[in-house]
């Protein structure tokens, strides 16, 4: 009777806790696993062509979703271990002065203050204030750029090791579902220990006076799964449940560890690198209040009304006189032609006949000095010759010949001659004048319009935004083309390594191929799919995480990458 009791109450509290750990898994996956995430991330190395033709069992497919997941949140935690490893690298690849800067004004206030007393208590007791600041600013870099090494070299083992497995079951998955998500789940659950123990050494490496704040948490313990041992034993569907509950369990233990743990060693904050910016620019903004209050109506001035009211007027004028005035002239000058060449025409007429009247007075003086006819069409430019020939001579007396000669009258002529050149002169002037009207409004309009100019480009730049890979523009290709050289490096190196006999060097570098491969994979994906190319450059990517593919076929398949995916080719702006 007793025996039975206990064995309802086993019973009983084994139901229970698979609910709580039931409860528990699916709240980590909604919380730490966004629904959309897994599209936009390296595909798992399953045969997707024989996926038509089997059917998942709903074990099989609930492993698949875990595999995926463990290979999402490799991938997050390692691109948060690279991002704060570059800052760390770039930084010892720093000069000594900049090593101290950093040290002395990119830490915040309080780093700030205390390198600033440390400093200048070795220089006044020891002599060796930048000597010193220098050789603290190296271990401080150093150390943490030896616990972000450790950690991605764990990481990237681990996520070599469990792609190689899924690509050796990946047909056995599909076949014989029931023995290769056994096999399956103890193969990570070995794997997970192995990175438990190689994550566990990373605690080690912490020295003696270390630089990092507070102490290191707890060692990382994984779950072991129940029924491991049990090699040849088929397992029921709960426990396969429990299992695969285990495995989420474990997952969101070592990203509470990694967050833990990255968050000690990683980069400032933009916040706290610039904060000597910001403070500089928050005393700036508050005496610029001050100011601005003293000139407000709250401190019965009306300084602040007049600013504006002359802003108003200036804005008004320069409106008025650099778009509106310009725009109407072109309008006028576009839409009013023909009433401006009607006009043109009867200052023509009035040229025409001063010119006849011309012809006239010259044609009389020749006849009359020469004494015999000249022809209708006689040329203006003999008779004016005639015409300055006797003027001359009569200028020998000018007294008497004003009064009795033909002297008045040559001058009258010559007064005639004048008077069509200054007209002739006026008409071809109001012709040129007319003609670049609208280019003397064009000219009226272009502050505004290069004002224009430069607000669309400010506003072009700040909404495109397209610093990072997944962009549109220039930079954007350039990262992206950049992330093909560093597979390629990668490649070459796993190479290296595997000539060299180093397997887990090798499983590292992997490890490393298939984390950049994914960030290729996320940054080319919108812009191939908006040309069309997302299919076959899709399959060329997962074809370079592929572990039996030889390298000189997958640097093959990297040189067609940057020659024929409009997304990866080069930008044609210079």
């Amino acid at each position: 009777m007793e025996e039975s009791k206990s064995k309802s109450k086993s019973s009983l509290f084994q139901y229970y806790s698979r609910i709580l750990l039931e409860k528990v898994c699916s709240l980590y996956k909604r919380t730490l696993i966004p629904s959309t995430s897994r599209r936009h991330s390296l595909p798992l190395p399953l045969p997707t062509a024989s996926l038509d033709h089997y059917k998942l069992t709903p074990d099989a497919s609930r492993l698949y979703e875990v595999l995926g997941d463990i290979l999402e949140h490799i991938f997050f935690n390692l691109h948060s271990v690279e991002k704060n490893l570059h800052f760390w690298q770039a930084r010892a690849e720093g000069s000594t002065s900049q090593k101290a800067y950093f040290m002395v004004f990119e830490r915040g206030p309080k780093a700030f203050l205390d390198a600033s007393g440390q400093l200048l208590h070795d220089y006044l007791f020891h002599g060796t204030g930048m000597q010193s600041l220098t050789t603290t600013a190296s271990a401080h870099i150093s150390e943490r750029i030896i616990v972000l090494t450790s950690l991605r070299y764990s990481l990237a083992t681990f996520l070599a090791q469990v792609y190689v497995e899924v690509d050796k079951i990946g047909e056995q998955i599909l076949k014989e579902p029931e023995m290769s998500v056994t096999s399956l789940i103890r193969t990570i659950n070995a794997l997970f220990l192995e990175l438990e123990t190689s994550i566990g050494h990373v605690s080690a490496i912490r020295q003696p006076g270390s630089s990092v704040d507070g102490s290191y948490s707890a060692p990382l313990l994984f779950e072991k799964l129940p029924g491991i041992n049990q090699e040849g034993s088929q397992w029921t569907d709960c426990a396969i449940r429990d299992n695969i509950n285990l495995i989420y369990l474990n997952l969101s233990k070592l990203d509470v560890y990694l967050s833990l743990l990255v968050a000690k060693h990683q980069k400032p904050r933009k916040m706290t690198q610039h904060w000597m910016r910001y403070t500089v620019g928050a005393v700036g903004i508050t005496f610029f209040s001050l100011w601005l209050l003293r000139h407000s109506r709250l401190a019965g001035s009306s300084d602040i009304d007049n600013w504006i009211s002359d802003a108003k007027e200036s804005v008004t004028v320069f409106m008025t006189d650099h778009v509106e005035q310009p725009l109407i002239a072109i309008r006028d000058e576009l839409f009013e032609t023909f009433r401006k060449r009607h006009r043109g025409v009867m200052e023509l007429e009035e040229v025409q006949l001063t010119s006849n009247s011309l012809h006239r007075m010259l044609l009389a003086f020749s006849e009359q000095t020469k004494g015999q006819k000249f022809p209708e069409n006689a040329s203006d430019q003999e008779m004016l010759e005639i015409v300055m020939g006797r003027y001359e001579k009569e200028l020998m007396h000018p007294i008497q010949n004003l009064l009795g000669g033909e002297l008045a009258r040559a001058m009258l002529i010559q007064i005639q001659k004048l008077k069509l050149d200054i007209e002739t002169a006026m008409l071809e002037l109001n012709q040129i004048l007319r003609a670049n009207e609208i280019n003397f409004a064009i000219l009226a309009a272009l502050p505004a319009f290069f004002l224009s100019l430069v607000v669309l480009m400010l506003l072009r730049a700040w909404f495109k935004q397209d610093t990072r890979a997944e962009g549109k523009g220039r930079i954007a290709r350039v990262q992206r083309r950049l992330l093909i050289v560093e597979v390629e490096k990668r490649i070459m190196q796993f190479q290296s390594r595997i000539d060299q006999g180093l397997e887990k060097d090798a499983q590292c570098m992997y490890g490393l191929v298939l984390y950049t491969l994914d960030r290729l994979y996320r940054a080319v994906e919108a812009q191939a799919k908006a040309t069309g190319e997302w299919q076959c450059l899709r399959q060329d990517i997962s074809d370079l995480g592929k572990p039996n593919l030889q390298t000189a076929h997958k640097l093959m398949v990297t040189s067609r990458m940057e020659r024929m995916y409009d997304c990866l080719l080069p930008s044609l702006r210079h």
